[in-house]
């Protein structure tokens, strides 16, 4: 991938890894108290989650998942509990330790973990692809890069997530541009489907959006 993806993916991976570890901890850990703001997120990513697993067979005995940019594990584990083979992928080692040490014992034949790129072609095939809020911070032409290595070992569907082009979020971008801060997220950027579709294909389409306060995402939908 072009040196702009790599260091993009750099600056993820020391934010997750060295700075907010704990934050995404309890952000994932549904009886932990958090502020309305994040519980807002919480229950936006749970909906979001929802919507791409309903994208999915319920019964998956027999395919291989890639869970890209597995976080905490919370889709490793219902793709494992559909029967799926999962492969969890991070670029966090430590959010790698999380997942690990939170998934059921029942489920640990079913499961993987490897810390490192979703693009990485030594991960090998795949039935289905899912990655939520991995793609959010990199450019159209890098996400078109992904989507199409990726899809070349997907025999069926990379689902995954986007944030929408929306005034909030524009707002929020321009914010982030003027005033960065070196303890906070490397600033997502929000995309446009018609954009995306320049860079990954017409094969690429809108499944459904979540806004739950401070969490506005867009599920998308890419066929190989």
């Amino acid at each position: 991938m072009p040196s702009d993806y790599a260091e993009i993916r750099n600056r993820v991976e020391h934010y997750f890894d060295r700075t907010a570890t704990r934050a995404w901890a309890r952000l994932t850990t549904a009886d932990e108290k958090v502020s309305k703001v994040r519980q807002t997120v919480r229950e936006g990513r749970d909906t979001m989650r929802a919507v791409m697993l309903s994208r999915l067979p319920d019964d998956l005995t027999g395919c291989r998942v890639m869970d890209a940019g597995c976080g905490t594990g919370l889709t490793t584990v219902e793709l494992a509990r559909r029967g799926a083979d999962v492969v969890a992928v991070d670029i966090s080692p430590q959010l790698i330790d999380i997942a690990k040490d939170r998934l059921p014992p029942e489920l640990r034949g079913k499961v993987s973990f490897h810390v490192g790129d979703m693009a990485d072609p030594a991960l090998g095939q795949f039935d289905y692809v899912v990655a939520m809020d991995s793609l959010i911070y990199y450019r159209a032409p890098d996400i078109g890069r992904v989507l199409t290595e990726l899809g070349k070992r997907t025999h069926s569907a990379i689902v995954f997530t986007v944030a929408p082009k929306t005034a909030f979020l524009m707002a929020f971008w321009w914010l982030g541009k003027l005033f960065p801060r070196s303890n906070r997220s490397p600033v997502m950027i929000p995309h446009a489907l018609d954009k995306l579709q320049r860079h990954a294909g017409d094969s690429l389409i809108k499944i459904d959006r979540v806004a739950r306060g401070f969490y506005i995402s867009e599920c998308l939908e890419y066929r190989p």
